[in-house]
C-alpha cells in the first residue's frame, strides 16, 4: 500500500483491490478501480513511446495478460514508479497523469476479464 496527502487529484491511498486492479482514493474523495494491464499499456517511457513524434513503440501482445505490479514507489510528491512482472519499470506515472486516465475510463477494470 502506498499513501499520500496533497490537493484534491493526488492520490491519499494506492492498494492492490485483487489480482488485476489497483485501488486508487484520491483526496477529492473520488475512488478508481485500475486494471493494471491497461495502465502497464498506458506508460509513457521512452522505451513505451516514441520521444519526439509521440508514437507508441509498446506493442500490446508483448504485454501478458497477467502482467501485474511486483512494487510501487513513491516518485517525489508527483508521480508513482511501478516495477512491473514482465520486467518492465522505467514508467513514471504522473498523478495528473493517472487520474486523467482514470476519469476518461481508459484504465477501468473491464467486467468481461
Amino acid at each position: 500500500m502506498w499513501m499520500a496527502n496533497s490537493d484534491a487529484h493526488r492520490p491519499t491511498q494506492i492498494q492492490q483491490h485483487d489480482d488485476r486492479t489497483l485501488a486508487v482514493d484520491w483526496a477529492d474523495g473520488a475512488k478508481s478501480l485500475l486494471d493494471v494491464r491497461a495502465l502497464r499499456l498506458a506508460c509513457s517511457c521512452a522505451a513505451c513511446v516514441e520521444e519526439w513524434s509521440g508514437a507508441p513503440l509498446l506493442a500490446p501482445d508483448s504485454v501478458p495478460e497477467d502482467v501485474m505490479p511486483r512494487a510501487i514507489q513513491s516518485v517525489g510528491r508527483y508521480a508513482i514508479q511501478i516495477e512491473w512482472s514482465d520486467g518492465h519499470s522505467t514508467g513514471i506515472y504522473a498523478f495528473e497523469r493517472l487520474r486523467s486516465l482514470a476519469d476518461q475510463g481508459l484504465l477501468s477494470r473491464s467486467e468481461q476479464s
